[in-house]
């Protein structure tokens, strides 16, 4: 493990050409679920992985976390088999572990907390008591810094992160700003169709357009999946499977549905997207007319995979 701030290079947040900074706050907004999970599988409170993910990765900026999804400095050790990141650490070209995605590292720390023994006694604590945890852990010798339980209380203290560790993973943000957030997607998707000619209209009236090659409408207030369905001669299963939706998903006025399956890469005058704030890979899907199991493997990444603010996705 890397001793944290030890006031070396290496964790310093370091950026490379053409990336932008993320923020704590986005950090914390991208990475909460994953150590709420993380929580209930291993029972290490979410407040302190999120903190020690802060400090050390400099809140995901760091070269290590942004080459090689590495949050917490994990090292290869010898029973390591996976891909490796070198890098100047305590010695020259010391081997740290790859990840193909941000989750595997926070796997690989509960792990590396509960398949330790000199870390059993920490497991004695509440999992809401973030200040014993954070005290043990220097304790248990995970950092040399003599002030790195303060800098962990501090960091859960300053960005409430102890809310967490109740195993709700709901956003931080006030509930009228997330529905207006939705509301802003949703009129992007309305937006869409503004700029599209009409290929036809149903027999019922309901205009039709099309991006991508593909023909798609807005749904309006009351649309149900057999309703939509019937009007278009097709069958429900069809929407959820052109759209990837889930069963459970519900529509909303306002968002897109496509009524044949979308295209393997985006229109020509599309090259890249680069990612806004409450943006997901479903979302860029619809917007572009692209599968979006398509765009994950383009870009590497998992369907569910978080998407850092600023960062760029191929589309073709």
């Amino acid at each position: 493990m890397i001793r944290p701030f030890l006031f070396v290079l290496l964790l310093l947040p370091i950026l490379l050409p053409g990336q932008d900074r993320i923020s704590t706050e986005e950090y914390i907004e991208m990475y909460q679920d994953i150590a709420v999970r993380k929580m209930k599988e291993y029972g290490i409170p979410a407040s302190i992985t999120l903190a020690q993910g802060i400090l050390e990765s400099g809140s995901g900026n760091s070269r290590l976390a942004r080459e090689a999804n590495n949050h917490f400095g994990i090292k290869c050790h010898k029973d390591w088999t996976g891909k490796t990141y070198t890098m100047d650490d305590d010695e020259k070209d010391e081997c740290f572990r790859k990840y193909k995605d941000p989750e595997d590292s926070f796997r690989d720390h509960s792990l590396f907390l509960t398949q330790r023994g000199r870390y059993s006694f920490l497991f004695d604590y509440d999992i809401t008591d973030y200040k014993s945890w954070a005290r043990g852990l220097k304790k248990a010798g995970y950092a040399t810094n003599p002030k790195y339980p303060q800098l962990l209380i501090s960091i859960i203290e300053r960005y409430e992160l102890n809310a967490f560790d109740t195993g709700q993973s709901r956003s931080r943000r006030d509930a009228r700003t997330e529905e207006r957030e939705s509301a802003e997607k949703q009129l992007s998707f309305a937006d869409l169709a503004t700029d599209k000619a009409v290929l036809y209209e149903s027999d019922k009236g309901r205009k039709v357009y099309e991006n991508n090659g593909v023909p798609f409408i807005v749904v309006e207030d009351g649309d149900t999946y057999a309703e939509i369905a019937e009007e278009f001669d097709i069958y429900s299963w069809q929407l959820y499977k052109y759209n990837e939706l889930g069963k459970k998903h519900k529509l909303k006025s306002g968002e897109i549905l496509y009524l044949e399956k979308k295209r393997r890469k985006a229109a020509r005058e599309f090259k890249t997207h680069t990612v806004s704030y409450g943006e997901n890979l479903r979302y860029i899907s619809q917007l572009y007319g692209v599968r979006m199991k398509r765009l994950a493997k383009m870009n590497d990444l998992y369907t569910n995979s978080n998407l850092p603010v600023g960062s760029k996705l191929r589309l073709r």
